[in-house]
């Protein structure tokens, strides 16, 4: 079964290095790129670059690249004209040799801000425009498991070299001139348990998006898609970590109907991260985990439609939530 994604998210699963891959769009004020994937158990270095241009030795405007060589830290930087500017350093390490990680580079007016683990770690002020970066380059002692472009890109009356004003905090960023606008702006990092209103109900065709880490002592979280004016669950997605496995069922008229248990893998792991896709379908919902379909879900609730809450509750981090 083929993955769709959601309008204005453009992931890349299991991408083999090195990366080097155009950012739809271009880069511009606003967008977020999401790096999930696992330090190896000898790493030494790996690096992440906001190039200009595709070239392996090219210039490049952020120069990210954590270094494990007794004296841990990272190291940032640029290259213009073929020249490496300046060196910042920062003397900690928020990678671990052997664990799953997520980084996130947000891209904002006056600088790139790094977040490791949801934790702010660094800020890079911007040394050319934001706009000069075609391609991301991705290498070294680590393995990925998704990058993924999320919004995004100037005004289309503004200029080539204009550049745009970061809308701020809870804002969605504009996304890219070729995608469609998501439904409702996304929310990053949010508490849990979190209850997100589906304005206009759940309709055929819509995609939640939900980025999140499995602590590792977690147990069991819960996803429910409910009727709000009736306390009835569509779809109730508990992964059970305790129990190895995902289960599926329904609520109506107080009853829990039967669960649904089979799977062809579960994603759900202690200590790993999961990128999670929920389509809705006009006769089942289609469920997609780090881009790989994880099962299919008929509509036990003929007018689930009115389906207009969605709960997210249990031992679960969440990062991004897009619905």
């Amino acid at each position: 079964m083929t993955f769709v994604p959601a309008p204005g998210y453009q992931p890349t699963y299991n991408p083999t290095l090195p990366y080097n891959s155009p950012i739809p769009g271009g880069l511009n004020v606003g967008m977020s790129i999401y790096i999930q994937g696992m330090a190896n158990e000898n790493m030494r270095r790996f690096q992440v670059n906001f190039a200009m241009g595709p070239e392996p030795e090219g210039d490049i405007a952020f120069h990210f690249n954590p270094r494990f060589d007794g004296w841990d830290k990272v190291v940032f930087n640029s290259r213009n004209s073929g020249n490496w500017g300046s060196e910042e350093r920062k003397l900690k390490m928020p990678f671990t040799k052997g664990e799953h990680f997520e980084m996130v580079v947000m891209v904002l007016q006056e600088h790139y801000k790094v977040t490791v683990n949801g934790n702010p770690f660094y800020e890079f002020k911007h040394r050319v425009p934001p706009q000069m970066v075609t391609h991301l380059q991705v290498d070294g002692d680590l393995v990925l498991q998704s990058i993924n472009f999320i919004g995004g890109n100037p005004d289309p009356s503004q200029g080539p070299g204009d550049t745009p004003a970061y809308p701020g905090p809870g804002v969605a960023p504009q996304p890219p001139f070729n995608l469609p606008a998501m439904e409702a702006p996304p929310v990053f990092n949010p508490p849990v348990p979190y209850t997100g209103r589906l304005q206009g109900g759940l309709m055929a065709r819509r995609t939640i998006i939900i980025k999140g880490f499995v602590p590792p002592s977690a147990k069991r979280f819960a996803i429910d898609f409910k009727v709000g004016g009736t306390g009835e669950v569509a779809l109730h997605i508990n992964p059970r970590m305790d129990e190895k496995c995902v289960v599926r069922n329904s609520l109506q008229n107080g009853a829990w109907g039967s669960e649904e248990r089979n799977l062809s893998h579960n994603p759900f792991a202690p200590g790993q991260y999961f990128d999670l896709s929920i389509r809705a379908g006009s006769d089942r919902f289609k469920v997609f985990a780090n881009g790989q379909h994880l099962f299919d879900f008929a509509h036990r609730i003929p007018a689930f439609h009115m389906v207009d809450i969605m709960e997210i509750s249990g031992d679960v981090t969440l990062s991004y939530i897009q619905i």
